[in-house]
């Protein structure tokens, strides 16, 4: 998948153009959204500059799930992966405990 970001902005630490290729990729259920990146997305610019990655989100025709593209060098789009599937975990082992 080599597509590119839809953004306008692309952070200062994304290299143009090898990072914008093969993005990971993490689908996450579109209410957990708020969770991860806080209300409108307010923590994205956050979460980008702390990962030294790009995030673009893409809803999917159900809308239940939102697709995560995470664009940057593989050990910085894996790092940020990681750090995004376990906030997710985190949420989901919450949401049993109440």
């Amino acid at each position: 998948m080599g597509t590119r970001p839809t953004r306008k902005h692309i952070p200062p630490w994304v290299k143009i153009p090898e990072d914008l290729k093969d993005p990971e990729i993490l689908q996450v259920q579109t209410l957990l959204l708020e969770y991860l990146f806080g209300p409108q997305g307010s923590r994205i610019p956050h979460f980008e500059k702390v990962s030294q990655a790009m995030f673009e989100l893409k809803t999917l025709d159900s809308s239940e799930f939102t697709e995560i593209l995470v664009y940057g060098s593989y050990n910085k789009k894996l790092r940020a992966k990681w750090m995004l599937q376990s906030l997710a975990e985190r949420y989901y082992l919450r949401q049993e405990r109440e």
